[in-house]
């Protein structure tokens, strides 16, 4: 079987590199204006609070039934809770060591504050600053917008890169269709509460952690 080229790397933060999830049972269980509704909430049970759009396929504030729009405004304006999601097992050492086999690496993270995003990227990363690139783009009002698949076109153009070169890791279902439309490559992180992908996009392969990235580059994958 013919092997694909890639060259660049574009890493989601949130669900890839980043553990969102614990950020929001943090947040559920300990801000103020939460603390008391949610503090028997058991991390199992955060589906149950935060339904997930069949589209986004992981946990969202914004999916909640009630007080979505505004838990995602809270969680955004308390940098404690907001910078509160910690690295995964294995991305320190995989980035450097995709570094090391000559991979171009960028983040690719949507939010609704760059600003605020750039600073928490910079210090959660701080370690491979020096060759990963961090890219943050602006939110639309929904978050099924094409925000990343816009961001993704510029970055091509902006740093030289060949669509078709590039592979996408990212957890969300919405954002594989950025990277196809595009023409890039996806591939798809399985965090915690992941839901399945649709049948549409079953050929889509998937990892679980971010080590097993690089297992599947080397197997699936060649530099040219």
């Amino acid at each position: 079987m013919t092997k694909l080229i890639i060259k660049n790397i574009f890493w989601d933060v949130d669900g890839v590199l980043a553990n969102l999830n614990f950020a929001y049972f943090n947040f559920l269980t300990k801000h103020p204006k939460y603390a008391e509704s949610y503090k028997d909430l058991k991390w199992e049970d955060l589906p149950k609070v935060l339904p997930i759009d069949p589209k986004y396929g992981a946990l969202e504030l914004k999916t909640h039934p009630a007080l979505g729009v505004q838990m995602d405004k809270d969680f955004c304006a308390d940098f404690s809770f907001f910078s509160n999601r910690p690295l995964y097992d294995g991305v320190v050492d995989t980035l450097k060591e995709l570094n090391q086999l000559g991979y171009r690496q960028f983040t690719m993270s949507a939010t609704f504050d760059v600003e605020t995003k750039k600073k928490l990227l910079n210090t959660l990363l701080a370690e491979v600053t020096d060759f990963l690139t961090i890219e943050c783009v602006q939110h639309g009002k929904f978050m099924h917008d094409t925000a990343k698949e816009d961001m993704l076109k510029k970055c091509f153009e902006k740093y030289g890169l060949a669509a078709e070169e590039t592979l996408l890791v990212d957890d969300r279902i919405y954002n594989q269709y950025a990277a196809i439309n595009v023409g890039a490559h996806p591939l798809r992180m399985r965090c915690p509460f992941t839901t399945d992908l649709p049948p549409e996009l079953s050929w889509i392969p998937e990892v679980k952690t971010v080590p097993q990235v690089k297992d599947w580059l080397l197997e699936n994958t060649t530099q040219g």
